[in-house]
């Protein structure tokens, strides 16, 4: 698919000490055009991040992101209510000087607004993970940077890992590969609300079967 032109939304979110792979809301929002795969909105970290420095290219099932600055991406109408699973397939395809968080985010809501939200699971090619929500510009880190035994050992370039979250009646599970490595109470997720990806800065990955399903 050739991107596209579409309407950003540059609410910046600067990297907590304390969540290190996430974003806080900027004081001021601003919009700026950039280019990004058709349907897509992206909301970099940086408020002052130029539109033209975010590279993703789509085709058929894969996105890949591109040496961009860190930034938050997603589909307004990929909501993820009630019961569902939120899955994709995670390939780093160069090494950074320092280990980079990239990964899924759900219960998204006010993402263009100084109040954004969200719960997200992320990993690292040092093989740990991380979980953490956002409310109201303010991180709360859930599970501080672990290892990972279900993560795949870096062999080179293009280690794969799974990532999955599943929303059930009452809790939320996170999963890496076929692996449950938390679960939280639902309400404190904040699970309903728009799902998408978390890719950090200077890095390459390529996305692949982004999905958002619901349950029976």
């Amino acid at each position: 698919m050739r991107g596209i032109p579409v309407i950003l939304a540059l609410a910046g979110l600067a990297w907590s000490a304390a969540a290190a792979g996430h974003q806080a809301p900027a004081p001021n929002a601003t919009k700026a055009t950039g280019t990004l795969p058709d349907g897509w909105k992206a909301r970099p970290d940086d408020p002052a991040a130029k539109p033209d420095s975010l590279h993703v290219s789509a085709e058929k099932d894969s996105l890949t992101f591109a040496s961009g600055p860190a930034a938050i991406y997603y589909k307004p109408d990929a909501k993820a209510e009630k019961g569902y699973t939120v899955s994709a397939t995670f390939s780093q395809l160069k090494p950074t000087p320092q280990p980079q968080p990239y990964g899924l985010f759900v219960g998204g809501a006010d993402l263009d607004k100084d109040t954004a939200r969200y719960t997200a699971l992320l990993i690292r090619a040092d093989g740990q993970y991380q979980i953490s929500t956002w409310s109201g510009g303010k991180a709360t880190v859930v599970v501080a940077w672990t290892r990972a035994a279900a993560m795949a050992d870096p062999k080179g370039v293009k280690t794969s890992n799974t990532l999955m979250i599943r929303a059930l009646d009452s809790t939320v599970h996170f999963l890496i590969g076929e692996r449950d490595v938390h679960q939280m109470p639902r309400a404190k997720a904040g699970a309903d609300g728009i799902a998408g990806i978390r890719i950090g800065s200077g890095l390459n990955v390529q996305v692949d079967r982004f999905d958002v399903k619901k349950l029976p």
